[in-house]
Protein backbone atom coordinates (compact mmCIF):
# COMPACT_ATOMS: atom_id res chain seq x y z
CA UNK A 1 0.00 0.00 0.00
CA UNK A 2 1.27 3.47 -0.92
CA UNK A 3 2.13 5.83 1.93
CA UNK A 4 0.14 9.07 2.21
CA UNK A 5 0.60 12.59 3.52
CA UNK A 6 -1.19 12.67 6.88
CA UNK A 7 -3.81 15.38 7.53
CA UNK A 8 -5.72 13.94 10.50
CA UNK A 9 -4.66 12.41 13.80
CA UNK A 10 -1.28 11.06 14.88
CA UNK A 11 1.24 9.93 12.28
CA UNK A 12 1.63 6.18 11.78
CA UNK A 13 4.93 5.46 9.98
CA UNK A 14 3.38 2.37 8.41
CA UNK A 15 0.75 4.55 6.69
CA UNK A 16 2.25 8.03 6.40
CA UNK A 17 5.31 9.94 5.31
CA UNK A 18 6.94 11.01 8.55
CA UNK A 19 9.62 13.27 10.00
CA UNK A 20 11.16 11.19 12.85
CA UNK A 21 9.40 12.65 15.92
CA UNK A 22 12.29 12.59 18.38
CA UNK A 23 14.48 14.49 15.91
CA UNK A 24 12.16 17.50 16.36
CA UNK A 25 12.92 18.03 20.06
CA UNK A 26 15.98 18.04 22.27
CA UNK A 27 15.38 14.51 23.44
CA UNK A 28 18.48 14.52 25.65
CA UNK A 29 17.19 17.58 27.52
CA UNK A 30 13.77 15.96 28.06
CA UNK A 31 15.40 12.78 29.38
CA UNK A 32 17.44 14.89 31.81
CA UNK A 33 14.32 16.68 33.07
CA UNK A 34 12.66 13.33 33.71
CA UNK A 35 15.77 11.93 35.40
CA UNK A 36 15.84 14.95 37.72
CA UNK A 37 12.18 14.38 38.68
CA UNK A 38 10.91 17.54 37.00
CA UNK A 39 7.28 18.41 36.30
CA UNK A 40 7.12 20.46 33.11
CA UNK A 41 5.02 21.62 30.17
CA UNK A 42 5.28 20.65 26.50
CA UNK A 43 2.97 22.77 24.39
CA UNK A 44 2.35 23.28 20.69
CA UNK A 45 -0.35 24.63 18.35
CA UNK A 46 -2.95 22.23 16.99
CA UNK A 47 -1.85 19.72 14.37
CA UNK A 48 1.86 20.27 14.69
CA UNK A 49 2.58 16.65 15.61
CA UNK A 50 2.27 16.94 19.38
CA UNK A 51 0.41 13.66 19.94
CA UNK A 52 2.74 11.83 17.55
CA UNK A 53 5.64 13.23 19.57
CA UNK A 54 4.15 12.14 22.90
CA UNK A 55 3.56 8.60 21.64
CA UNK A 56 7.16 8.43 20.42
CA UNK A 57 8.53 9.67 23.76
CA UNK A 58 6.35 7.25 25.72
CA UNK A 59 7.48 4.33 23.58
CA UNK A 60 11.14 5.35 23.80
CA UNK A 61 11.02 5.58 27.60
CA UNK A 62 9.30 2.22 27.97
CA UNK A 63 11.69 0.52 25.54
CA UNK A 64 14.65 1.99 27.40
CA UNK A 65 13.36 0.17 30.49
CA UNK A 66 14.15 2.66 33.29
CA UNK A 67 10.60 3.98 33.68
CA UNK A 68 6.97 2.96 33.37
CA UNK A 69 5.48 5.65 31.15
CA UNK A 70 1.87 6.23 30.13
CA UNK A 71 0.08 8.78 27.93
CA UNK A 72 -3.52 9.89 28.52
CA UNK A 73 -5.74 12.37 26.68
CA UNK A 74 -8.16 13.91 29.20
CA UNK A 75 -10.17 16.08 26.81
CA UNK A 76 -13.20 13.93 27.67
CA UNK A 77 -13.52 15.93 30.91
CA UNK A 78 -14.03 19.23 29.07
CA UNK A 79 -17.82 18.94 28.94
CA UNK A 80 -18.03 18.84 32.74
CA UNK A 81 -16.83 22.46 32.89
CA UNK A 82 -17.08 23.54 36.58
CA UNK A 83 -18.66 20.27 37.71
CA UNK A 84 -15.61 18.96 39.58
CA UNK A 85 -17.15 15.59 40.44
CA UNK A 86 -17.97 14.76 36.81
CA UNK A 87 -14.82 16.30 35.38
CA UNK A 88 -12.25 14.75 37.70
CA UNK A 89 -13.96 11.35 37.57
CA UNK A 90 -13.90 11.42 33.75
CA UNK A 91 -10.25 12.51 33.65
CA UNK A 92 -9.14 9.95 36.23
CA UNK A 93 -11.02 7.17 34.45
CA UNK A 94 -9.26 8.11 31.18
CA UNK A 95 -5.86 8.06 32.90
CA UNK A 96 -6.53 4.66 34.51
CA UNK A 97 -7.70 3.21 31.20
CA UNK A 98 -4.57 4.40 29.33
CA UNK A 99 -2.18 3.16 32.03
CA UNK A 100 -3.79 -0.29 31.85
CA UNK A 101 -3.68 -0.20 28.06
CA UNK A 102 0.03 0.60 28.02
CA UNK A 103 1.26 -1.25 31.11
CA UNK A 104 -0.93 -4.35 31.53
CA UNK A 105 -1.25 -6.26 34.77
CA UNK A 106 -1.94 -3.36 37.14
CA UNK A 107 -5.77 -3.42 36.81
CA UNK A 108 -6.03 0.23 37.81
CA UNK A 109 -9.30 0.94 36.03
CA UNK A 110 -11.23 -1.89 37.78
CA UNK A 111 -9.82 -0.62 41.09
CA UNK A 112 -10.89 2.93 40.29
CA UNK A 113 -14.41 1.91 39.25
CA UNK A 114 -14.92 -0.24 42.34
CA UNK A 115 -13.06 1.77 45.02
CA UNK A 116 -11.28 4.87 43.78
CA UNK A 117 -14.47 6.67 42.76
CA UNK A 118 -15.60 6.64 46.39
CA UNK A 119 -12.83 9.13 47.18
CA UNK A 120 -13.79 12.83 47.16
CA UNK A 121 -13.30 14.26 43.61
CA UNK A 122 -10.53 16.48 44.98
CA UNK A 123 -8.46 13.34 45.72
CA UNK A 124 -9.41 10.84 42.99
CA UNK A 125 -6.57 11.55 40.56
CA UNK A 126 -4.01 11.87 43.34
CA UNK A 127 -5.12 8.51 44.78
CA UNK A 128 -4.94 6.77 41.40
CA UNK A 129 -1.44 8.05 40.67
CA UNK A 130 -0.28 7.06 44.16
CA UNK A 131 -1.61 3.52 43.68
CA UNK A 132 -0.02 3.25 40.23
CA UNK A 133 3.37 4.35 41.52
CA UNK A 134 3.28 1.98 44.50
CA UNK A 135 2.33 -0.98 42.28
CA UNK A 136 4.93 -0.21 39.65
CA UNK A 137 8.35 -1.83 39.79
CA UNK A 138 9.83 1.25 38.06
CA UNK A 139 9.48 5.00 38.59
CA UNK A 140 6.39 6.26 36.78
CA UNK A 141 6.15 9.01 34.18
CA UNK A 142 2.83 10.47 32.98
CA UNK A 143 2.07 12.51 29.86
CA UNK A 144 -1.27 14.32 30.27
CA UNK A 145 -2.55 15.65 26.94
CA UNK A 146 -5.21 18.32 26.27
CA UNK A 147 -4.95 19.61 29.84
CA UNK A 148 -5.90 23.14 28.77
CA UNK A 149 -9.15 21.81 27.29
CA UNK A 150 -10.47 21.50 30.85
CA UNK A 151 -12.50 24.35 32.27
CA UNK A 152 -12.81 26.22 35.55
CA UNK A 153 -12.84 24.40 38.87
CA UNK A 154 -12.20 21.03 37.18
CA UNK A 155 -8.87 22.26 35.83
CA UNK A 156 -7.93 23.89 39.14
CA UNK A 157 -8.66 20.64 41.00
CA UNK A 158 -6.56 18.59 38.58
CA UNK A 159 -3.56 20.94 38.85
CA UNK A 160 -3.77 21.09 42.62
CA UNK A 161 -3.96 17.30 42.97
CA UNK A 162 -0.76 17.02 40.96
CA UNK A 163 0.81 19.67 43.14
CA UNK A 164 -0.39 17.91 46.29
CA UNK A 165 1.33 14.63 45.38
CA UNK A 166 4.51 16.29 44.12
CA UNK A 167 6.44 15.99 47.38
CA UNK A 168 5.80 12.22 47.52
CA UNK A 169 7.62 11.50 44.24
CA UNK A 170 9.13 9.18 43.14
CA UNK A 171 8.20 6.49 45.72
CA UNK A 172 4.50 7.38 46.05
CA UNK A 173 3.83 9.63 43.09
CA UNK A 174 5.04 9.90 39.47
CA UNK A 175 8.70 10.76 39.07
CA UNK A 176 7.76 13.19 36.31
CA UNK A 177 4.50 14.61 34.97
CA UNK A 178 4.38 16.41 31.63
CA UNK A 179 1.38 18.65 30.95
CA UNK A 180 0.62 18.91 27.24
CA UNK A 181 -1.70 21.28 25.41
CA UNK A 182 -1.95 24.27 23.12
CA UNK A 183 -0.67 26.78 25.65
CA UNK A 184 1.88 27.18 28.36
CA UNK A 185 0.36 26.78 31.82
CA UNK A 186 1.21 30.43 32.58
CA UNK A 187 -1.37 31.43 29.95
CA UNK A 188 -4.24 29.51 31.56
CA UNK A 189 -6.89 31.98 32.68
CA UNK A 190 -9.17 29.82 34.82
CA UNK A 191 -12.62 31.19 35.66
CA UNK A 192 -13.92 29.55 38.81
CA UNK A 193 -17.62 29.04 39.43
CA UNK A 194 -17.52 31.79 42.07
CA UNK A 195 -16.21 34.29 39.50
CA UNK A 196 -12.61 34.30 40.76
CA UNK A 197 -9.90 34.08 38.09
CA UNK A 198 -6.94 31.84 38.88
CA UNK A 199 -3.84 31.68 36.69
CA UNK A 200 -2.39 28.34 35.73
CA UNK A 201 0.99 29.41 37.08
CA UNK A 202 -0.36 29.89 40.59
CA UNK A 203 -2.28 26.60 40.56
CA UNK A 204 0.70 24.64 39.24
CA UNK A 205 3.75 26.44 40.62
CA UNK A 206 5.80 23.23 40.66
CA UNK A 207 6.45 23.56 36.91
CA UNK A 208 10.16 23.95 36.23
CA UNK A 209 10.30 24.24 32.43
CA UNK A 210 8.11 24.99 29.45
CA UNK A 211 9.07 23.46 26.12
CA UNK A 212 7.45 24.30 22.79
CA UNK A 213 7.33 21.89 19.88
CA UNK A 214 8.39 23.87 16.84
CA UNK A 215 7.51 23.59 13.17
CA UNK A 216 9.46 21.65 10.57
CA UNK A 217 12.71 23.10 9.32
CA UNK A 218 13.15 23.81 5.60
CA UNK A 219 15.17 20.61 5.33
CA UNK A 220 12.44 18.57 7.07
CA UNK A 221 9.72 20.18 4.94
CA UNK A 222 11.45 19.36 1.66
CA UNK A 223 12.57 15.97 2.94
CA UNK A 224 9.00 14.94 3.80
CA UNK A 225 7.84 15.65 0.25
CA UNK A 226 10.87 13.89 -1.23
CA UNK A 227 9.85 10.75 0.68
CA UNK A 228 6.95 10.70 -1.80
CA UNK A 229 9.36 10.93 -4.72
CA UNK A 230 11.48 8.13 -3.27
CA UNK A 231 8.41 5.93 -2.75
CA UNK A 232 6.60 6.60 -6.06
CA UNK A 233 9.08 8.16 -8.47
CA UNK A 234 6.85 11.22 -8.92
CA UNK A 235 8.94 14.37 -9.41
CA UNK A 236 8.38 17.90 -8.06
CA UNK A 237 9.39 21.07 -9.88
CA UNK A 238 12.43 22.52 -8.07
CA UNK A 239 10.68 25.93 -8.02
CA UNK A 240 8.10 24.50 -5.59
CA UNK A 241 10.45 24.37 -2.60
CA UNK A 242 10.74 28.11 -2.06
CA UNK A 243 6.97 28.54 -2.47
CA UNK A 244 6.20 25.66 -0.11
CA UNK A 245 8.43 27.17 2.56
CA UNK A 246 6.95 30.68 2.19
CA UNK A 247 3.41 29.28 2.26
CA UNK A 248 3.87 27.06 5.33
CA UNK A 249 7.05 28.13 7.18
CA UNK A 250 7.15 24.44 8.11
CA UNK A 251 3.74 24.26 9.84
CA UNK A 252 3.32 20.46 9.83
CA UNK A 253 -0.37 20.22 8.97
CA UNK A 254 -0.01 22.70 6.11
CA UNK A 255 3.04 20.85 4.74
CA UNK A 256 1.12 17.57 4.77
CA UNK A 257 -2.15 19.04 3.52
CA UNK A 258 -0.49 20.69 0.53
CA UNK A 259 1.32 17.44 -0.28
CA UNK A 260 -1.97 15.54 -0.11
CA UNK A 261 -3.72 18.17 -2.25
CA UNK A 262 -1.00 18.20 -4.91
CA UNK A 263 -0.46 14.44 -5.19
CA UNK A 264 -3.83 12.89 -4.35
CA UNK A 265 -6.75 15.34 -4.33
CA UNK A 266 -5.59 16.41 -7.81
CA UNK A 267 -6.68 13.16 -9.47
CA UNK A 268 -4.53 13.73 -12.55
CA UNK A 269 -1.44 13.48 -10.32
CA UNK A 270 -2.34 9.98 -9.15
CA UNK A 271 -0.54 9.00 -12.33
CA UNK A 272 2.91 9.05 -10.73
CA UNK A 273 4.63 9.47 -14.10
CA UNK A 274 3.22 13.01 -14.29
CA UNK A 275 5.40 15.54 -12.45
CA UNK A 276 3.92 18.17 -10.12
CA UNK A 277 4.64 21.59 -11.65
CA UNK A 278 4.80 24.95 -9.92
CA UNK A 279 1.38 25.91 -11.29
CA UNK A 280 -0.03 22.56 -10.14
CA UNK A 281 1.28 23.42 -6.71
CA UNK A 282 -0.21 26.94 -6.74
CA UNK A 283 -3.59 25.53 -7.80
CA UNK A 284 -3.41 23.03 -4.93
CA UNK A 285 -2.62 25.88 -2.54
CA UNK A 286 -5.68 27.86 -3.64
CA UNK A 287 -7.95 24.82 -3.34
CA UNK A 288 -6.68 24.22 0.19
CA UNK A 289 -7.35 27.83 1.19
CA UNK A 290 -10.88 27.68 -0.20
CA UNK A 291 -11.61 24.28 1.34
CA UNK A 292 -12.13 25.69 4.85
CA UNK A 293 -10.57 22.50 6.24
CA UNK A 294 -10.94 21.86 9.97
CA UNK A 295 -7.46 23.16 10.77
CA UNK A 296 -8.14 26.41 8.94
CA UNK A 297 -11.56 26.79 10.55
CA UNK A 298 -9.99 26.38 13.99
CA UNK A 299 -7.50 29.06 13.07
CA UNK A 300 -10.29 31.40 11.98
CA UNK A 301 -12.22 30.75 15.20
CA UNK A 302 -9.25 32.01 17.24
CA UNK A 303 -9.56 35.43 15.58
CA UNK A 304 -12.53 36.29 17.80
CA UNK A 305 -10.51 35.81 21.00
CA UNK A 306 -9.69 39.31 22.37
CA UNK A 307 -5.97 38.69 22.91
CA UNK A 308 -5.62 37.31 19.38
CA UNK A 309 -7.74 40.07 17.85
CA UNK A 310 -5.60 42.83 19.36
CA UNK A 311 -2.47 41.42 17.78
CA UNK A 312 -4.03 40.42 14.44
CA UNK A 313 -5.67 43.83 13.93
CA UNK A 314 -2.39 45.66 14.55
CA UNK A 315 -0.56 43.40 12.09
CA UNK A 316 -3.25 43.81 9.41
CA UNK A 317 -3.03 47.59 9.76
CA UNK A 318 0.77 47.53 9.88
CA UNK A 319 0.42 49.63 13.02
CA UNK A 320 3.17 49.69 15.65
CA UNK A 321 1.14 51.84 18.07
CA UNK A 322 -0.79 48.76 19.16
CA UNK A 323 -2.64 48.04 22.37
CA UNK A 324 -1.41 44.45 22.18
CA UNK A 325 0.97 43.83 25.07
CA UNK A 326 4.11 41.75 24.92
CA UNK A 327 2.22 39.02 26.78
CA UNK A 328 -0.52 39.10 24.11
CA UNK A 329 2.06 38.85 21.33
CA UNK A 330 3.83 35.93 23.01
CA UNK A 331 0.50 34.18 23.59
CA UNK A 332 -0.52 34.48 19.93
CA UNK A 333 2.95 33.28 18.88
CA UNK A 334 2.51 30.22 21.12
CA UNK A 335 -0.74 29.49 19.29
CA UNK A 336 1.27 29.43 16.05
CA UNK A 337 -0.55 32.38 14.45
CA UNK A 338 2.33 34.86 14.40
CA UNK A 339 6.10 34.93 14.62
CA UNK A 340 7.86 37.57 16.68
CA UNK A 341 11.11 37.97 14.73
CA UNK A 342 12.33 40.08 13.00
CA UNK A 343 9.04 41.87 13.69
CA UNK A 344 5.59 40.56 14.56
CA UNK A 345 4.10 39.01 11.42
CA UNK A 346 1.57 36.35 10.46
CA UNK A 347 3.31 32.98 10.75
CA UNK A 348 3.12 31.94 7.11
CA UNK A 349 1.71 32.99 3.77
CA UNK A 350 -1.33 30.73 3.87
CA UNK A 351 -2.39 32.17 7.23
CA UNK A 352 -1.89 35.62 5.67
CA UNK A 353 -4.54 34.64 3.14
CA UNK A 354 -6.92 32.93 5.55
CA UNK A 355 -7.12 35.70 8.15
CA UNK A 356 -8.41 38.59 5.98
CA UNK A 357 -10.66 36.25 3.99
CA UNK A 358 -12.25 34.99 7.20
CA UNK A 359 -12.73 38.46 8.65
CA UNK A 360 -14.29 39.77 5.44
CA UNK A 361 -16.18 36.72 4.19
CA UNK A 362 -19.68 37.93 5.09
CA UNK A 363 -18.94 41.40 3.71
CA UNK A 364 -17.40 40.01 0.52
CA UNK A 365 -20.35 37.80 -0.42
CA UNK A 366 -22.78 40.59 0.50
CA UNK A 367 -21.32 43.21 -1.88
CA UNK A 368 -24.10 44.06 -4.37
CA UNK A 369 -23.82 45.18 -8.00
CA UNK A 370 -20.21 44.19 -8.57
CA UNK A 371 -19.35 41.64 -11.23
CA UNK A 372 -15.96 40.44 -12.40
CA UNK A 373 -16.91 40.87 -16.06
CA UNK A 374 -17.27 44.63 -15.61
CA UNK A 375 -13.52 44.98 -15.08
CA UNK A 376 -12.15 42.64 -17.76
CA UNK A 377 -11.10 44.28 -21.05
CA UNK A 378 -11.48 42.87 -24.56
CA UNK A 379 -7.91 41.53 -24.46
CA UNK A 380 -8.68 39.90 -21.08
CA UNK A 381 -6.73 42.29 -18.89
CA UNK A 382 -7.96 43.46 -15.52
CA UNK A 383 -9.03 47.12 -15.73
CA UNK A 384 -7.45 48.37 -12.52
CA UNK A 385 -8.40 51.99 -13.14
CA UNK A 386 -12.06 51.08 -13.44
CA UNK A 387 -11.87 48.69 -10.49
CA UNK A 388 -10.23 51.19 -8.13
CA UNK A 389 -12.53 54.00 -9.23
CA UNK A 390 -15.50 51.79 -8.31
CA UNK A 391 -13.86 50.95 -5.00
CA UNK A 392 -13.55 54.63 -4.10
CA UNK A 393 -17.31 55.03 -4.44
CA UNK A 394 -17.93 51.75 -2.61
CA UNK A 395 -15.66 52.87 0.23
CA UNK A 396 -17.46 56.19 0.45
CA UNK A 397 -20.77 54.38 0.86
CA UNK A 398 -19.46 51.76 3.31
CA UNK A 399 -16.90 53.64 5.38
CA UNK A 400 -18.89 52.85 8.53
CA UNK A 401 -18.45 49.08 8.09
CA UNK A 402 -17.07 47.56 11.28
CA UNK A 403 -15.63 44.01 11.25
CA UNK A 404 -15.61 44.09 15.07
CA UNK A 405 -14.33 46.60 17.57
CA UNK A 406 -10.95 44.89 17.85
CA UNK A 407 -10.44 45.19 14.09
CA UNK A 408 -11.60 48.78 13.75
CA UNK A 409 -8.06 50.07 13.07
CA UNK A 410 -7.66 47.72 10.10
CA UNK A 411 -11.21 48.06 8.75
CA UNK A 412 -10.23 50.15 5.69
CA UNK A 413 -7.65 47.61 4.49
CA UNK A 414 -10.04 44.74 5.19
CA UNK A 415 -12.86 46.41 3.28
CA UNK A 416 -10.61 46.91 0.26
CA UNK A 417 -9.50 43.27 0.39
CA UNK A 418 -13.14 42.13 0.55
CA UNK A 419 -13.97 44.22 -2.53
CA UNK A 420 -10.90 43.03 -4.42
CA UNK A 421 -11.44 39.36 -3.51
CA UNK A 422 -15.02 39.59 -4.79
CA UNK A 423 -13.76 40.71 -8.22
CA UNK A 424 -10.62 38.59 -8.59
CA UNK A 425 -11.97 35.45 -6.90
CA UNK A 426 -12.14 32.26 -8.95
CA UNK A 427 -9.88 33.32 -11.83
CA UNK A 428 -7.00 35.40 -10.55
CA UNK A 429 -4.92 35.21 -7.39
CA UNK A 430 -4.10 37.69 -4.61
CA UNK A 431 -1.00 37.43 -2.41
CA UNK A 432 -0.66 39.56 0.73
CA UNK A 433 2.29 40.97 2.69
CA UNK A 434 1.93 42.73 6.06
CA UNK A 435 3.57 42.88 9.48
CA UNK A 436 3.53 44.97 12.64
CA UNK A 437 5.28 48.29 12.16
CA UNK A 438 5.38 48.21 8.34
CA UNK A 439 2.60 50.85 8.19
CA UNK A 440 1.32 49.34 4.96
CA UNK A 441 -0.26 46.30 3.37
CA UNK A 442 1.11 45.01 0.07
CA UNK A 443 -1.07 43.06 -2.35
CA UNK A 444 0.05 41.27 -5.50
CA UNK A 445 -2.67 40.51 -8.04
CA UNK A 446 -1.98 37.84 -10.66
CA UNK A 447 -4.53 37.79 -13.50
CA UNK A 448 -4.44 35.27 -16.40
CA UNK A 449 -4.24 36.79 -19.87
CA UNK A 450 -5.24 33.53 -21.57
CA UNK A 451 -8.51 32.20 -20.03
CA UNK A 452 -7.94 28.72 -21.47
CA UNK A 453 -4.52 28.33 -19.85
CA UNK A 454 -5.38 30.27 -16.69
CA UNK A 455 -2.43 30.98 -14.43
CA UNK A 456 -0.47 28.25 -16.25
CA UNK A 457 -0.08 30.81 -19.05
CA UNK A 458 0.96 34.48 -19.25
CA UNK A 459 -0.33 36.70 -16.45
CA UNK A 460 -0.87 40.37 -15.66
CA UNK A 461 0.87 41.22 -12.39
CA UNK A 462 -0.26 44.26 -10.40
CA UNK A 463 0.88 45.50 -7.01
CA UNK A 464 -1.40 47.56 -4.78
CA UNK A 465 -0.18 49.09 -1.55
CA UNK A 466 -2.60 50.41 1.04
CA UNK A 467 -1.57 52.83 3.79
CA UNK A 468 -3.38 54.53 6.63
CA UNK A 469 -2.50 58.20 6.73
CA UNK A 470 -0.43 58.80 9.87
CA UNK A 471 1.54 61.94 8.98
CA UNK A 472 1.18 64.68 6.39
CA UNK A 473 -0.23 63.54 3.07
CA UNK A 474 3.01 64.55 1.36
CA UNK A 475 5.20 62.44 3.67
CA UNK A 476 2.93 59.39 3.55
CA UNK A 477 2.75 59.66 -0.24
CA UNK A 478 6.55 59.89 -0.61
CA UNK A 479 7.04 56.92 1.74
CA UNK A 480 4.38 54.96 -0.10
CA UNK A 481 5.84 55.62 -3.54
CA UNK A 482 9.24 54.33 -2.50
CA UNK A 483 7.69 51.28 -0.85
CA UNK A 484 5.32 50.32 -3.67
CA UNK A 485 8.02 50.63 -6.34
CA UNK A 486 10.31 48.47 -4.23
CA UNK A 487 7.54 45.86 -3.95
CA UNK A 488 6.84 46.05 -7.71
CA UNK A 489 10.46 45.19 -8.46
CA UNK A 490 10.57 42.47 -5.83
CA UNK A 491 7.41 40.86 -7.24
CA UNK A 492 8.30 41.37 -10.92
CA UNK A 493 5.00 43.20 -11.47
CA UNK A 494 3.96 45.42 -14.40
CA UNK A 495 1.71 47.97 -12.72
CA UNK A 496 1.67 49.81 -9.37
CA UNK A 497 -1.08 51.52 -7.37
CA UNK A 498 -0.92 53.26 -3.99
CA UNK A 499 -4.09 53.81 -1.90
CA UNK A 500 -3.93 56.22 1.04
CA UNK A 501 -6.82 56.00 3.48
CA UNK A 502 -7.34 59.35 5.17
CA UNK A 503 -9.04 58.67 8.52
CA UNK A 504 -7.49 61.77 10.13
CA UNK A 505 -8.99 64.75 8.36
CA UNK A 506 -12.57 65.98 8.42
CA UNK A 507 -12.53 66.89 4.73
CA UNK A 508 -15.72 66.24 2.77
CA UNK A 509 -15.74 63.09 0.65
CA UNK A 510 -15.42 65.05 -2.59
CA UNK A 511 -12.00 66.19 -1.41
CA UNK A 512 -10.94 62.86 0.12
CA UNK A 513 -11.51 60.96 -3.12
CA UNK A 514 -8.95 61.76 -5.78
CA UNK A 515 -6.48 60.17 -8.18
CA UNK A 516 -3.21 61.32 -9.67
CA UNK A 517 -0.23 59.84 -11.48
CA UNK A 518 3.37 60.16 -10.34
CA UNK A 519 6.69 58.60 -11.27
CA UNK A 520 9.18 57.22 -8.78
CA UNK A 521 12.58 56.05 -9.95
CA UNK A 522 11.27 55.87 -13.54
CA UNK A 523 8.25 53.74 -12.53
CA UNK A 524 4.74 55.20 -13.07
CA UNK A 525 2.42 54.84 -10.07
CA UNK A 526 -1.29 55.63 -9.75
CA UNK A 527 -2.08 57.18 -6.36
CA UNK A 528 -5.61 57.01 -4.97
CA UNK A 529 -7.16 58.94 -2.09
CA UNK A 530 -9.92 57.37 -0.02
Amino acid sequence: MELMFNTAGPVDPTDHYCVPPLSRVNWTEIQELIAHKRYFVLHAPRQTGKTTMLFAMRNALNEEGRYACAYANIEVAQTARNDVARGITAATDAVADRIDGTLPGLELRPWFLSKGRSEPPERQLESLLTRWTRLSEKPTVLFLDEVDALVGDTLISLLRQLRSGYNQRPQDFPQSVVLCGLRDVKDYRIHRSDGEIVTGGSAFNIKTDSLRLGDFTFRETKGLWLQHTAATGQQFDEAIWGELWADTAGQPWLVNALGHEATWKDRSKRDRTRPVTLEDYKAARERLIQSRATHLDQLADKLTEPRVARVASAVLAGDDTTQASQADQEYVADLGLVRLRPSVHIANRIYQEIIPRQLTWARQVGIPNQEQSWYVTADHRLDMIGLLTSFQQFFRENDDWNPGEAYKESSAQLLFQAFLQRIVNGEGRISREYALGRKKTDLLIEWPLDPKRGLHGPAQRVVVETKLRKNSLEKDTADGLEQVVGYLRQAGADEAHLIIFDRLSSKPWDEKIWRRSETWDDVPVQIWGA
